[in-house]
């Protein structure tokens, strides 16, 4: 089959890893000859990357393959390929179950893409599973699939923690840091063809450099970062408490690009389910480093996230989370309820919690978070806020985010105006009213007082 004149439509499901992985798939696809188009009625070929984390990815990427797939049953498609973390644990079941699909791919093995287009059709079905903890040997190009003026940039592969809950490693290998001459050359590829933040992403952002150079690097890797001045914001995420050393603080501290936003997944603050979760800090511990950086920087915004019904969670360890939440008053909160996932410790564990007590375990904490929300936003009003422009929602009516929120996770602002603003543009917002998590505001010069 010749790829020279063919359509691409690429489905990504999960997190911005997975974003990231897509992106790099499309640029060596249109090496070698396709180009993508928008819908998937349009295309000869489409990838679904997938992403096999907890139960519910799970069923979305089984639908999207299905929906997909009838595209082929059809005839209105030549190929059908599945990538990405359901397909690395699932290959033969998906192979048997679906016989539309024509190749399927592991997570180190998406490198491979054009190859894999080449060698099916006609009958030909395929599945490519390198070895999980393959490490790329070379800067991989990308291909933005959005207009956005944000971008994700990957320093890491793979994770070393095992937390007893996860399934990750196994789907995604061991710790593997990026060379840093390649990150920033990546980011500064980025920075000139227009994106204004840029976000910093790995399974664990915090152990970035420990497998190559038997240290924690991020800070340093950050300070550079900092220095490319096409650049707005650098955000980071996905970073573990434990591991939020001086290096990071400082770089933030004296960076001029790096936001103070830390975002640090806790899951629980009782020491007997940190255990169970094998998460490698205490609740202690975890006051001590929120401490540090609200005294470093009292203009942090903290964002974590909490699992509800973790096996043999009881109703006092759940308390205990409800006080800590309270205690330390968090500006951003995401709590899920626990997945039970199969081929991890956790799953083995005794006293499973009920779905109806992890649902409710999980509404009382978000309800709690949503009244602190609505609290810390109360104080920005009648302030002035730079907001990043995102999109124009009808006439006269934008919406945007300040530096504290994360893009699609966290709150938006409103912004009323007569003029035509920018997408990707910053602008002046002076806050005029408040929601539990949006904010609503004007241009600051279109005031009159």
């Amino acid at each position: 089959m010749q790829s020279s004149c063919k359509n691409v439509y690429i489905s990504t499901l999960g997190c911005a890893k997975n974003q990231v992985d897509s992106e790099m798939m499309l640029a060596i696809m249109e090496k070698d000859g396709m180009r993508s188009v928008a819908y998937p009625e349009e295309a000869d070929i489409i990838v679904v990357n997938t992403c096999g984390f907890i139960e519910s990815a799970k069923e979305e990427s089984i639908l999207e393959i299905l929906s997909l797939s009838k595209l082929k049953v059809e005839g209105k498609l030549d190929r059908l390929i599945v990538t990405g973390c359901l397909a690395q644990r699932y290959s033969e079941e998906l192979m048997k179950e679906i016989p539309e699909i024509d190749f399927i791919l592991g997570t180190t093995s998406f490198p491979q893409i054009a190859q894999a287009i080449r060698l099916t059709g006609e009958g030909v079905r395929e599945k490519l599973l390198d070895d999980i903890d393959l490490r790329f040997s070379e800067m991989m190009t990308r291909s933005l699939m959005t207009e956005e003026p944000y971008a994700y940039l990957k320093i890491a592969e793979g994770c070393d923690n095992l937390c007893t809950y996860c399934i990750i490693p196994k789907l995604r290998g061991r710790y593997r840091s990026r060379r840093p001459e390649d990150i920033v050359s990546e980011a500064r590829s980025l920075a000139s063809s227009g994106i204004r933040e840029l976000i910093v992403i790995a399974q664990d952002t915090t152990k970035y450099g420990v497998d190559l150079y038997g240290r924690k690097m991020l800070g340093e890797l950050l300070s550079e970062l900092d220095k490319i001045e096409d650049l707005k914001w650098i955000r980071v995420l996905y970073s573990y408490p434990e591991d939020i050393d001086a290096s990071f603080i400082s770089a933030v501290k004296n960076g001029k690009r790096l936001l103070p936003y830390f975002d640090m997944p806790i899951q629980h603050c009782s020491d007997s389910v940190l255990k169970r979760m094998n998460r490698k800090t205490s609740k202690k511990q975890l006051l001590e480093k929120i401490e540090t950086i609200r005294k470093e920087l009292p203009e942090a915004v903290l964002r974590t996230t909490l699992i509800t019904g973790f096996p043999g969670e009881t109703q006092e360890e759940f308390e205990e989370v409800l006080d800590f939440v309270k205690k330390v008053g968090f500006d951003r909160l995401g709590v899920f309820s626990y997945s039970n996932e199969e081929g991890t410790p956790a799953a083995r564990m005794k006293d499973q919690i009920e779905e109806e007590v992890k649902e409710e375990r999980r509404s009382q904490i978000m309800n709690l978070q949503q009244r602190i929300s609505y609290e810390k936003n109360q104080t920005l009003y009648d302030k002035e806020i730079e907001v990043l422009i995102e999109e124009q929602v009808e006439e006269g009516i934008y919406t945007g985010r300040s530096w504290r929120d994360m893009v699609e996770i966290d709150g938006i602002i409103y912004v009323h105006t007569n003029k035509e603003l920018e997408i990707g543009s910053f602008v002046k917002v002076r806050i005029n009213d408040v929601m539990e998590y949006d904010l609503i505001g004007g241009l600051v010069d279109e005031y009159t007082e």
